[in-house]
């Protein structure tokens, strides 16, 4: 989609492409945008970076959609920077069908020589997988963890490779034959029942001191518990009693998994 300086939001047939819209799905999946949003808000609240977003109205009575902006564009006609965004199949090789294979390990021995910011990347990576694990999101897969690389004009080399923001995340468990989703990643072994020793274990194997491990957690561990508590949307985006069923069992899920986490 194209939204323009006006506001107007429409195809990008013919203009730019800046924003994604993802709009509601059918058979139990009609509140799929909003648990999406809340998951970006969520990841907000906990210190990570995440794409601007909003839900937006559509015609026809339908639930709301979830718009999301661009964040591997260039900001506008004045912005020289190149950018260049790569999953993390492609790192490692593999087909999009591959999606699901590999540990959080062999992402993070890939991106340990290839960001500009190892130790930063590595600690980002471990929250990244931390908060997944808190929210009960089951599609933290290789195509949906990526770098971003940013070259400056005139030269011959990226001078900035960065772990991307967090996007396309969200609570799976709530949603129908998805109700036992484990991680789509294995870490130290297990895909579930995580606790913070596994987290602990990947982090110094990858390189990172266990202390600052454990803060890294301490940190996100606190910041989603206040993320969790203040978060405030707008009524009329509860759409129908199946919207409002999701929210619930969302907040149920990431409220149990805070508390019991050790």
């Amino acid at each position: 989609m194209f939204l323009g300086e006006n506001g107007v939001l429409q195809p990008a047939t013919g203009l730019p492409f800046t924003h994604i819209l993802k709009p509601a799905g059918t058979s139990g999946f009609e509140s799929l945008p909003l648990v999406e949003w809340i998951g970006l808000a969520l990841a907000r609240g906990s210190g990570l970076e995440v794409p601007d977003n909003a839900l937006v109205a559509m015609p026809d009575g339908l639930p709301p959609a979830l718009l999301v902006e661009r964040f591997d564009i260039r900001t506008g006609p004045q912005d020289t920077l190149m950018l260049a965004m790569e999953d993390m199949c492609s790192v490692l090789d593999l087909e999009p069908k591959d999606k699901y294979t590999g540990t959080i390990e062999r992402v993070a021995r890939a991106i340990r020589p290839l960001s500009t910011a190892p130790e930063d990347d590595l600690r980002l990576l471990l929250q990244r997988a931390l908060f997944a694990w808190l929210i009960a999101d089951g599609e933290m897969h290789l195509k949906n963890m990526a770098i971003l690389k940013i070259a400056y004009p005139g030269e011959q080399a990226f001078r900035s490779v960065r772990v991307a923001p967090v996007y396309d995340t969200l609570t799976t468990r709530v949603f129908p034959r998805l109700e036992h989703d484990r991680m789509a990643l294995k870490l130290n072994g297990k895909d579930e029942r995580l606790r913070r020793s596994d987290f602990v274990a990947v982090a110094t194997l990858a390189g990172l001191r266990a202390g600052d491990a454990n803060e890294a957690i301490d940190q996100l561990l606190q910041a989603l518990k206040g993320a969790i508590e203040g978060l405030v949307f707008p009524a009329q985006c509860l759409y129908g009693p199946h919207a409002e069923a999701a929210v619930a069992k969302v907040f149920e899920l990431c409220r149990g998994r805070v508390e019991s986490f050790d």
